[in-house]
């Protein structure tokens, strides 16, 4: 069995990732990862990876169950198959995808956290007002729960990704992609203040390229600004763990509760597959039994 072939062609595939899919070092590394198991336990099968069955594709999947992964993980793993065997088919290296009848695994064993809007009110109003940090501090946060990006995207925000004007702004996502977000009119106030009275006393006569910046004018950190919102959450009496991503999850969860469609929320996350977006049915599910549960008359 010429395992070197099998290495060489996972080799072709990533190489195609990073170049045609503009993946990032990241993403393709975990690829990479997950591929390298899978070439290993067929190899122990007795097969290479493109003369693989359904059936040892199913055996791979209890594997990794049976390695107490969690489903998120799984449902990486199984991500990474399924497209290394659409590339197959699609390259006329294989005539059948031994993957099209895997099922997916459920990705979340418990549904995402969300804030209330009381508490997404408090945790806003928590930044002091009069100061340079403090105007910057709410004007991130109002931008975060306006748009529902992630922490790595809104420090990594350039002023002139944001037209104020629109009321967009423009998100270098995963993978290198692009998106187009809109932003609230209330987020909109509190960037236009903090760029009036926070940036300029923060930056003095340096000059940045990104929206926020720090006390020596440079951009925020993921550490830092974890900080920060933890900080913020004690001062607003926020008992949940509070992190960067159940801001999005709010935002998610409160668009849909008012009737946005799935779709449009999952332009706005910069999810690539919508099973991503889908979640927030779910949450959306579990609230209404739980408000049933707790106010009809005949629930109990």
């Amino acid at each position: 069995m010429d395992l070197s072939r099998s290495e060489a062609v996972r080799r072709e595939y990533l190489d195609f990732c990073r170049v045609e899919k503009g993946l990032a070092a990241n993403s393709l590394a975990a690829y990479g990862r997950d591929l390298a198991r899978l070439a290993a336990f067929l190899a122990d099968r007795g097969r290479l990876m493109e003369s693989a069955r359904p059936d040892d594709l199913r055996a791979f999947v209890d594997s990794l169950y049976a390695a107490e992964m969690s489903g998120r993980s799984v449902a990486r793993h199984l991500s990474a198959v399924r497209r290394f065997y659409v590339y197959l088919v699609e390259r006329g290296r294989l005539s059948e995808d031994p993957s099209a009848d895997l099922s997916s695994p459920t990705q979340w064993k418990s549904l995402p956290k969300f804030l209330t809007l009381e508490e997404v009110d408090r945790l806003l109003e928590a930044p002091d007002p009069l100061t340079a940090l403090g105007r910057r501090d709410r004007a991130m946060l109002q931008l975060l729960y306006a748009t529902g990006l992630r922490v790595s995207e809104l420090i990594a925000v350039e002023r002139a990704r944001l037209n104020m004007e629109l009321g967009v702004v423009r998100v270098q996502g995963k993978g290198d992609k692009q998106r187009l977000v809109p932003v609230g009119k209330q987020a909109l106030g509190a960037i236009e203040e903090y760029l009036d009275l926070g940036r300029p006393a923060l930056l003095g006569r340096r000059s940045s390229a990104y929206l926020f910046v720090t006390g020596r004018g440079g951009p925020m950190t993921r550490q830092a600004f974890w900080k920060l919102l933890k900080r913020y959450g004690l001062e607003a009496r926020i008992l949940k763990n509070l992190t960067p991503h159940v801001l999005r999850h709010s935002f998610a969860t409160h668009l849909l509760e008012r009737g946005a469609d799935l779709r449009s929320v999952q332009m706005m996350l910069g999810h690539s597959d919508i099973s991503s977006t889908q979640i927030y049915t779910h949450v959306l599910r579990e609230r209404l039994r739980s408000v049933y549960d707790r106010h009809h008359p005949r629930s109990g």
